[in-house]
């Protein structure tokens, strides 16, 4: 299926982006026009053109397309949007090459983060820092819905997403190519701090937000490590931990 991409911001990066193949760009005329005044698109690097439609027109075919997607339908925010085929997703081959040829690298993998909001400003966030792989479960994980578009703000475009249909195949791949995979957990006795900034190979696993990390991904990493709270709330909804997490193992490249 492809991807249904609302929000103005992913639309301009899904549109400049060289690795998408685009389906069908759907816009009414002041949608159109808005869309390229928000965000100061240059029309001249525009690959596909937009089809204009009368507002309830593109209301009306919006939602047979979210039908054909078995996906729920949503009014179309802004008054534009694009169908593109999925990014290509990366399989742990590919990681395992990539870890070889850097010196330096940094990885996100997210263990059982089926919240899509939670997923998308997760996404949105790795982007943020400078993350250059995030790693995705194939089952039990976040569904890149129209909503998780809008959200990620065009996260997706700008990260390598690698899918693993056994992330602690994948995670111990990642040990043996010498990276440090850490686990962020509530319970871990061990605060996060600047002297694990030190290794040049990182791979920070976050929990779902129900449980945390999962039994087998806590036996797997090579240690856990927590945030330290300066208050009676002792833990984090899981992309305010990313947030917080990112930040001290990611800090600006150098």
């Amino acid at each position: 299926m492809s991807d249904l991409i609302i929000g103005s911001h992913s639309i301009a990066a899904a549109l400049l982006n060289p690795r998408r193949s685009h389906i069908e760009l759907l816009a009414t005329d002041d949608g159109w026009n808005d869309f390229v005044k928000r965000t100061k698109f240059d029309t001249r690097k525009l690959k596909i053109q937009p089809r204009l439609l009368a507002p309830h027109a593109l209301q009306e075919e919006a939602r047979l397309i979210y039908r054909e997607h078995d996906v729920e339908f949503q009014r179309i925010p802004g008054g534009v949007l694009l169908m593109s085929e999925p990014l290509e997703a990366f399989d742990p081959g590919w990681l395992r090459q990539k870890i070889q040829e850097s010196q330096k690298i940094r990885i996100l993998a997210l263990d059982q983060v089926s919240d899509v909001n939670n997923g998308a400003a997760i996404l949105r966030t790795a982007s943020f820092f400078g993350i250059d792989i995030v790693i995705l479960p194939q089952e039990k994980s976040f569904g890149m819905s129209p909503s998780f578009f809008r959200i990620a703000s065009g996260a997706t475009e700008y990260l390598s997403i690698v899918r693993s249909s056994h992330l602690t195949r994948t995670l111990t791949l990642l040990k043996d190519e010498g990276v440090q995979v850490w686990g962020l957990s509530e319970h871990s006795e061990s605060p996060l701090t600047s002297e694990d900034l030190a290794q040049q190979k990182i791979c920070l696993v976050l929990g779902s937000e129900d449980e945390g990390l999962s039994n087998s991904v806590m036996r797997t990493v090579s240690k856990t490590l927590s945030l330290s709270s300066q208050g009676q709330i002792k833990s984090l909804n899981v992309s305010a931990a990313a947030t917080l997490a990112l930040q001290l193992c990611f800090p600006a490249r150098t």
